[in-house]
């Protein structure tokens, strides 16, 4: 057996390769870390002695722990790992936030959480230098655990606390603002909302009895299109809410088709996203319900399937606080609440006001 052929079993080291090159082990490194102090000549036996002991470079974790930094930014979602890649509006986010990883040349890490105790012991053992968390419940145990870090880290949409600064929209005042518009001409609204707490139970609800919402993204969206509802002098028994546990389209095609076939019909639906709202269209259009005549929709984020399908929703940038979250989380100065901008997009799934 060969030299090299013995050494794939095991890593080779940097001393081996500086032995077989005929130079310092100090040369090995500078080759990897610092060419410009290296000669040519040395540096080409410092290469050609690793490609024969098959060397693959330095050792990642080793090089972290001498210059005190992981050279990655951890992203901790509240979700299955799928999640960043299934939802439009996680993968508009992570876009934002990988697009600081590539200018700073640091990689990326995504720390998901299945809801157990396992959760905290992954945000304390992930090699990062810094967190995002997607937003998540008040009472989720991984804010805590990233505190602890003491690393730098920033919530995107909320909770607040936990000594992070939060970086989203005025969900309360985008919600009022969209729901003035859902709600025009309407007597018998729902809402199709996110979960409540981290049970993501379906649920339907009536509106002056919705009780503790813990996911701060659902409660402030709740609370401005409560707003939007009552401040013209309605009942706030009159608003529904239809809890979905997960934000899919299927999701809000079930509920909204269940309802439709109901003994009290909804006559206009203010979805928490896009992909609820494209899934009352998909029901609608099942069930030959005019929209809006019969039924008005709105979403929320203005994806990239919004447009095509005429739906009036409440527009803003999650790519850009993605971006502003990952430079928070690598050291940039950030207000304990920074918050962006949002509009809303009329289109034609929403009727005129009176």
């Amino acid at each position: 057996m060969d030299g090299a052929a013995g050494n794939r079993g095991r890593r080779v080291t940097m001393r081996e390769v500086a032995r077989a090159a005929g130079v310092s082990t100090m040369t090995v490194s500078y080759v990897y870390s610092r060419p410009d102090r290296v000669s040519p000549d040395a540096a080409a036996k410092v290469r050609a002695a690793a490609q024969e002991l098959h060397y693959p470079g330095p050792n990642p974790t080793a090089r972290s722990l001498s210059r005190g930094r992981a050279g990655s930014l951890g992203v901790v979602l509240g979700e299955r790992l799928s999640y960043a890649f299934d939802d439009p509006q996680a993968a508009r986010f992570l876009s934002g936030v990988s697009d600081v990883c590539a200018s700073e040349g640091v990689g990326l890490t995504l720390v998901p959480t299945t809801g157990t105790s396992s959760d905290v012991a992954r945000v304390a053992q992930a090699a990062v230098d810094g967190f995002v968390v997607w937003t998540t419940s008040d009472d989720d145990p991984v804010l805590d655990a990233v505190a602890r870090t003491r690393l730098p880290a920033v919530v995107h949409a909320g909770p607040g606390g936990h000594g992070m600064p939060v970086i989203g929209i005025d969900d309360r005042a985008a919600g009022s603002a969209i729901g003035r518009v859902a709600f025009a001409r309407a007597t018998r609204p729902v809402v199709l909302g996110f979960p409540l707490d981290r049970g993501r139970d379906r649920r339907l609800l009536v509106g002056d009895q919705v009780g503790d919402v813990r996911f701060p993204v659902t409660r402030h969206r709740w609370e401005g299109l409560c707003a939007a509802w009552t401040n013209v002098g309605r009942d706030p028994a009159q608003l529904r809410l239809a809890v979905c546990p997960v934000n899919r389209v299927s999701e809000g095609e079930s509920h909204v088709r269940e309802l439709l076939q109901g003994d009290d019909p909804p006559d206009a639906v203010a979805a928490m996203s896009d992909e609820l709202a494209l899934g009352a269209l998909r029901a609608a259009e099942a069930l030959g319900t005019r929209v809006p005549a019969d039924l008005a929709v709105t979403g929320w984020d203005d994806s990239d399937a919004a447009g095509p399908a005429g739906l009036t929703t409440l527009g803003q940038s999650l790519r850009e606080q993605g971006a502003a979250c990952a430079r928070a989380a690598l050291g940039q100065p950030v207000q304990p609440q920074e918050r962006h901008d949002w509009h809303v997009v009329v289109r034609s799934t929403t009727r005129d006001p009176d």
